[in-house]
């Protein structure tokens, strides 16, 4: 039986450093103030979970950092093209998973305020906002508020 995906469908894989040029372009083309490559290669050769999701092209990617008993998801983006499709939520539940694979007992994010879309996708799948970050973010005139926002993963649950 042939276990590749069915073609058009996405599929995660871990991030590599060939995958680099491909993430930092999406990161470029969804952001004003992206992360740069060597961010990506930081994160990697720090050993955070990272992972892409690709249908035929690389589409989107996330990197998360496991704490002693919860991860922090601290990138994840979609491709312009793919956004509103599902890919957002199949790495947001990916993430979900390794937490709750490791039995970690919390995921934390930060999203800016201006990113209802986002804040709306997070709040469907379980996350609440628990404070404010003032200034985290650069932006266009200065900084930017994020919004704080957990995901509680109690023992035993899928």
């Amino acid at each position: 039986m042939n276990a590749l995906p069915a073609p058009g469908r996405p599929w995660r894989r871990p991030m590599m450093l060939a995958d680099l040029d491909a993430v930092a372009a999406i990161e470029a083309g969804v952001y004003a103030f992206p992360w740069s490559r060597a961010n990506f290669a930081d994160a990697l050769s720090a050993g955070n979970l990272a992972e892409v999701l690709e249908a035929e092209a690389l589409v989107g990617y996330f990197i998360a950092l496991a704490g002693v008993d919860e991860m922090h998801l601290l990138n994840i983006t979609i491709a312009p093209a793919r956004q509103g499709g599902g890919c957002g939520t199949l790495l947001l539940d990916a993430v979900a998973a390794h937490a709750r694979a490791r039995r970690l007992s919390r995921l934390w994010l930060e999203v800016r305020v201006s990113n209802e879309r986002a804040q709306a996708l997070y709040r469907r799948r379980g996350f609440t906002a628990v404070g404010r970050r003032r200034g985290y973010y650069p932006a266009a005139l200065g900084r930017e508020d994020a919004v704080l926002m957990s995901l509680d993963l109690p023992p035993g649950a899928p």
